[in-house]
């Protein structure tokens, strides 16, 4: 039981207050770079460094799967990114259609240039945040906590959607879907790298896809 502790923990510091967010669904967020410059430097970055700081007591980064970016990681990357974004098609394509379930509230995409820098630079330290604990960090540790590789899937894509239910039903569906993707390509590639890029390419491509104009009603 004691080896739960650790995960659980830093769980319940670094993502519990994420799932406990006030966005409202069927709603509109306005994108404010001052608040994710904020959000990067005092979350993102310190809670990854935290993350990193702990394994590497265990052994050395390297010795995770932590090196730089290497050709190998452009495959798991592409078959996740494809996977994440057939799944938000699919999502975006059938919500409309059942209006007994709220729509997830709507993240407004920057109007500037300098804000859209903010943002790259927000989404892949949220994503590889998000990699390095809920794939390579749970997943690698499976042994250590006693539980099979499907168990410690299901055990990560459920505390992965947790973090999402802030994005109303949709966004909770969807959170679990691309978690088990991201959780099995992880496992069959042991690429963070992969799945990090391809999890932060999708959020980039949701915004740049709610700042192309409407067409005809």
């Amino acid at each position: 039981m004691t080896s739960f502790f650790e995960p659980l923990i830093l769980y319940w510091v670094l993502f519990f207050r994420i799932s406990a967010g006030a966005a409202v669904p069927d709603s509109s967020v306005e994108f404010s770079e001052f608040v994710e410059i904020a959000r990067i430097v005092s979350y993102s970055i310190p809670s990854l460094l935290l993350v990193w700081y702990l394994m590497l007591k265990i052994k050395p980064l390297k010795e995770w799967g932590i090196t730089l970016p290497r050709k190998r990681d452009i495959i798991p990357a592409a078959l996740a990114f494809s996977a994440l974004f057939l799944i938000g098609l699919t999502i975006s394509l059938i919500s409309p259609h059942v209006n007994r379930i709220p729509a997830s509230p709507r993240f407004l995409p920057p109007r500037t240039i300098f804000p859209w820098v903010i943002l790259v630079v927000s989404c892949f330290s949220t994503a590889y945040l998000e990699e390095t604990f809920f794939r390579m960090y749970l997943l690698s540790k499976r042994k250590e906590m006693r539980i099979g590789p499907h168990r410690a899937i299901l055990l990560s894509t459920l505390l992965f959607s947790i973090c999402h239910v802030y994005e109303g039903p949709w966004g909770f569906l969807n959170a679990a879907l691309s978690g088990v993707v991201l959780a099995f390509v992880f496992v069959r590639f042991q690429s963070l790298h992969g799945v990090a890029v391809a999890h932060a390419l999708y959020n980039i491509l949701v915004f740049v896809l709610g700042s192309l104009p409407a067409g005809p009603q």
